[in-house]
């Protein structure tokens, strides 16, 4: 870690303490011995998994309150308390699109928004896929879509995936299975 960039935290002041998210405003030192403050939401993360079976992608097309939009997305959840990433992940996969994976490999960690929230999303690869039954979470509604890998990729390039997750997995996979 390059030392000459690290704020040091002086004082956490947490403001909200909520069941998905907390809220902070913390004062630090600046690298040059100045105080400021960093307001940052604290998450514990998520689990999110790409799930392709003989050339198709399962997607979840879902309202996303925030942004007032029906966006599609890979399936994901947030973690549980002490909760290992590869369980969310085929949690969520089975909950949200019926779908049972004999194997989940990882795909990496990605921080959605490194400026305003300590997120950690875990994101995996699904194989070897079979049919059970979804069972979402009672405020959730969702719509499961599958579709050719093409196709989604045709869709994160063009804008219409600008979920950050999906086209990190979309785009992974990609680099990982070009010829």
């Amino acid at each position: 870690m390059d030392e000459k960039l690290v704020e040091k935290e002086v004082k956490a002041n947490k403001l909200y303490d909520g069941r998905i998210i907390n809220l902070r405003v913390d004062d630090v030192l600046l690298p040059d011995g100045r105080a400021a403050k960093r307001e940052y939401v604290e998450h514990r993360g998520g689990a999110a998994v790409l799930a392709i079976d003989d050339g198709q992608v399962y997607l979840v097309r879902q309202f996303r309150y925030p942004y007032r939009e029906v966006l599609l997305e890979i399936p994901a959840g947030k973690l549980e308390a002490g909760e290992d990433p590869c369980v969310t992940a085929a949690r969520e996969l089975e909950e949200e699109t019926g779908l049972k994976a004999a194997s989940i490999e990882s795909y990496g960690v990605i921080y959605p928004s490194p400026g305003y929230t300590d997120e950690k999303i875990y994101i995996f690869v699904a194989d070897g896929l079979e049919q059970s039954n979804a069972h979402p979470d009672s405020d959730e509604f969702l719509n499961v879509v599958r579709m050719p890998v093409a196709e989604a990729i045709d869709k994160v390039t063009s804008g219409e995936i600008r979920d950050g997750k999906t086209c990190y997995a979309i785009m992974k996979y990609i680099l990982l299975h070009r010829n």
